[in-house]
């Protein structure tokens, strides 16, 4: 609690726009950035990391956009705005390739190292008493292991197609599982969290960066690996014969305008070098669900246990600046 209260009381501080910002702006340091803040938990952790790093380490005057990823190409494709495009996933954009090609587009780094990931999974203690349920052929052979029950993603959702053509192809209704299809994401999370509370068994579909996963420990079930060929026809309502792969991870990359990262290049450079794992973010997500944490309070606790990662991540000069701040 403490340890909070120091954090918020930090927040504010933090993320005012200080003289350093302003004197850096004056010698031509950085100008005015705009940069998005997308509709989900992670992506707006990140915003919040990158727009303190560029407003006290390299006094740029950010501007945070809310958006979200069709809306955010849209404008850059119209108006070469906003700057910088963080946590966009690419499997959502079908766009992007074609911005990249006219040059309005700059890709600069997977800023989820490991991609966004998905797929089915087990809790970590039901595998340290039954390591086979790491496999889809181990889970296959234990329905009573698993409560012969599979939670599903709800009716809409992308994966609820892929899943049901997933399930069918891997026989689990003959194999005695009974498929429970969620109403919600809310109870779908709260499902794992139950199971957790009294280490009950649970598989189902779920996918990271999240606090869930931040919180609860799950292990990913190996499904054989990922076949392209296999996994675009599950994702298809009709697919006429389903067959069995893993849900490939999506790549999720920071990108800016083409004018911006030659408008800025030192700050693009940074941009460049800024990555999560998704065990990192997790557990930030898990830590800001359990502290009702802001997303600035949440950068704020990164940026002040994390300092040996991101001191990497930016130049000489901002690393001066922020010392003043941060020491």
């Amino acid at each position: 609690m403490r340890r909070l209260l120091l954090i918020s009381a930090a927040t504010t501080a933090f993320f005012a726009p200080p003289a350093l910002a302003q004197d850096a702006s004056e010698d031509g340091s950085c100008g005015e950035v705009s940069i998005t803040e997308m509709s989900w938990a992670s992506a707006s952790v990140v915003t919040g990391v990158a727009t303190f790093l560029m407003r006290q380490g390299y006094g740029c005057d950010v501007t945070v956009v809310p958006s979200s990823i069709t809306p955010a190409l849209a404008s850059v494709a119209e108006t070469d705005e906003p700057d910088v495009l963080t946590e966009l996933w690419v499997n959502s954009a079908p766009v992007y390739d074609r911005l990249v090609e006219e040059g309005k587009l700059s890709p600069l780094t997977e800023v989820l190292s490991d991609g966004s990931i998905q797929g089915w999974y087990v809790p970590d203690y039901l595998i340290e008493e039954h390591p086979e349920l790491a496999t889809l052929e181990g889970v296959l052979a234990n329905p009573d292991l698993l409560d012969s029950r599979f939670h599903n993603c709800p009716e809409g959702w992308d994966c609820r197609t892929v899943n049901d053509n997933l399930l069918r192809a891997a026989g689990f209704e003959e194999a005695g599982f009974e498929i429970f299809n969620h109403g919600s994401g809310e109870t779908l999370a709260s499902s794992i969290a139950s199971a957790h509370s009294s280490e009950e068994p649970w598989i189902g579909y779920y996918w990271s960066p999240t606090a869930v996963l931040g919180r609860y420990p799950m292990t990913r079930v190996d499904l054989g690996g990922f076949d392209a060929e296999a996994h675009e026809c599950n994702a298809t309502v009709d697919c006429p014969d389903p067959e069995v792969s893993a849900y490939p991870n999506a790549d999720v990359y920071t990108v800016v305008t083409q004018s911006f990262a030659e408008r800025e290049p030192e700050v693009t450079d940074f941009l460049s070098k800024m990555q999560f794992t998704n065990d990192q973010m997790n557990e930030l997500l898990a830590w800001r669900e359990e502290n009702t944490a802001s997303t600035e309070e949440t950068a704020v606790r990164f940026l002040t246990t994390q300092q040996d990662l991101w001191r990497d991540w930016i130049d000489e000069d901002a690393q001066a600046r922020l010392s003043a701040i941060l020491e």
